[in-house]
């Protein structure tokens, strides 16, 4: 079936509809809700409540645009209300540093499986993990990070620097990698 018949059939109510859609889609948006969490409960809990709000507003997808690119928003949106209600306490930045950070080869991330590379994510600290997924994985700005995350948007750079380079610490000490200078 195609992705408007399944959401016509979402619509109408037809359960068989429900569950093929989410058979089609949950394995690659659990991908992106794991990016944003610690474990893999945590990213089930955020898949579970993105679906109940694609199925709850399904009506409200106008078909303009990819439903894929919708669900993908949605199971994003999800995974920031997660973190505010799960961290709000563990955004401590120092506003004022930007360390220099050299550039991750694009040969040492290709190297990476996606498992190697949602592990090494996943070490991050929760506000270094939401600032480099949704500037780097997501492709939002500063300012939008800012006004998703209640952060100024100088703290969204110092973050993004921070991931960075703690990313490469990591990509040395898993050996992918040389020197973390």
């Amino acid at each position: 079936m195609t992705d408007e018949q399944l959401i016509e059939g979402c619509k109408q109510g037809k359960h068989a509809a429900f569950e093929a859609l989410y058979k089609k889609y949950a394995t690659r948006m659990m991908a992106i809700a794991q990016r944003y969490c610690n474990t893999t409960f945590e990213g089930e809990d955020i898949l579970q409540d993105a679906f109940i709000k694609v199925f709850k507003k399904i009506d409200t997808f106008d078909s303009k645009g990819s439903f894929e690119g919708w669900l993908r928003r949605v199971v994003v949106n999800t995974s920031i209300n997660h973190y505010h209600q799960t961290y709000k306490q563990k955004l401590n930045v120092d506003y004022d540093y930007v360390p220099d950070t050299e550039n991750i080869s694009p040969d040492a991330i290709s190297k990476l499986s996606n498992e190697e590379l949602l592990n090494v994510i996943q070490e991050l600290p929760e506000g270094y993990r939401m600032v480099f997924n949704l500037y780097v994985m997501e492709g939002y700005t500063h300012k939008e990070i800012g006004d998703l995350l209640n952060i100024n948007e100088g703290t969204s750079k110092s973050q993004l620097a921070k991931a960075k380079n703690m990313i490469r610490r990591l990509l040395c000490k898993y050996n992918i990698i040389a020197n973390a200078s």
